[in-house]
């Protein structure tokens, strides 16, 4: 890749450069392999695939929240049948606004599934939490919300919290952090430009900015200005790259994803000042919190029925949407990237 040029797409390891963490391995900062493996960590302790979700249902038990109700267990798909196909594709579910709430997933015991288990679940506590508000009310507080809430409780899947309930016996050093820090970065701050950029091309198509003759043209100018990439090759001028992005030929806003990103840490720094944490911000997990539960509750049950400002002071005790969270999760990593990067220059 020439220096100070955009990077080839192609090279990021996911179809859309979206998110780089396939090229964690030369992109690492220390360990590239973190030095909790909880992959092994699960199958040593006998998990299995209802385990895993008994394990996440236990952290918002842990917070205060009521266990899930029987019909989980009998009606949601945790396990992919053997006998049809189905969409793997994990996502949660509220039924019939009372308490008919299920997740579908074909759970695999491991790391991945692990997060996403309790990922998954955040979007079934907040359905629950709003199901006595109006109909048109039973929804995030803004677009952003729902996804971000079970992004900030994947985010204290810390090795703290792993120790805290048996599936590791001892916290790896804090010199293993960088590294760690590094391949989240890679997916979640990575992500933060193409966050912006989806609906950005899709709405200089409805103002007209971008005429059907430059869809092409205009996709691949927005993703350079802000992700710094480039195609591979020459595109044709007729082509429709951004459609390869199912969201877009969906009519799916996007939007979400990029608040998402930003709410969840300025949830989790909430959580974890609630706590009283006085260590590095991404080594906190808020497990066991009944303080934390609470103030949680308060706002998820608000649902829509609040401007969104009003619903994230419930929890945070501010009314405004800002990065510092994400920029002090992240200040290990950006001190030893000042560093590696002294002297050269960095863009394109």
């Amino acid at each position: 890749v020439p220096l100070n040029e955009p990077i080839r797409a192609d090279l990021l390891g996911n179809m859309w450069a979206q998110e780089w963490g396939a090229i964690n391995d030369i992109a690492a900062f220390g360990p590239a392999v973190s030095a909790v493996d909880l992959d092994a960590a699960l199958k040593a302790k006998g998990y299995d695939e209802i385990k895993m979700v008994k394990t996440g249902e236990a952290f918002f038990s842990s917070l205060g929240f009521a266990p899930l109700p029987e019909t989980f267990w009998k009606r949601s798909q945790i396990v992919k049948p053997k006998d049809r196909e189905v969409v793997c594709h994990p996502s949660a579910w509220d039924i019939d606004s009372k308490d008919d709430i299920r997740i579908k997933m074909c759970t695999t015991v491991g790391a991945e599934d692990f997060v996403t288990v309790h990922h998954e679940l955040g979007h079934n506590y907040y359905q629950r939490a709003y199901k006595d508000q109006p109909v048109l009310f039973q929804n995030g507080a803004n677009d952003g919300f729902h996804e971000a809430i079970g992004d900030m409780i994947a985010l204290s899947i810390t090795p703290e919290y792993m120790k805290q309930i048996g599936l590791i016996d001892t916290v790896p050093p804090a010199s293993d952090d960088v590294g760690l820090l590094m391949r989240q970065a890679l997916d979640k701050i990575a992500f933060l430009p193409f966050g912006l950029v989806v609906d950005k091309f899709r709405w200089d198509v409805f103002s007209g900015d971008i005429t059907p003759d430059r869809y092409n043209e205009g996709w691949w100018a927005l993703r350079t200005q802000y992700q710094g990439i480039a195609p591979p090759g020459a595109r044709p001028s007729d082509g429709f790259d951004a459609g390869s992005k199912y969201h877009v030929p969906g009519n799916v806003p996007y939007t979400r994803y990029f608040l998402a990103r930003i709410l969840q840490f300025q949830f989790y720094k909430a959580a974890c000042d609630q706590i009283g944490w006085k260590g590095p911000l991404h080594s906190c997990s808020f497990y066991g919190s009944k303080e934390v539960g609470k103030r949680l509750n308060a706002m998820l049950e608000m649902g829509a029925s609040k401007p969104w400002p009003d619903a994230l002071e419930a929890f945070t005790g501010s009314r405004q949407m800002d990065g510092a969270a994400i920029v002090a999760y992240f200040a290990p990593l950006m001190d030893e990237l000042k560093k590696a990067n002294a002297g050269r220059q960095c863009g394109w």
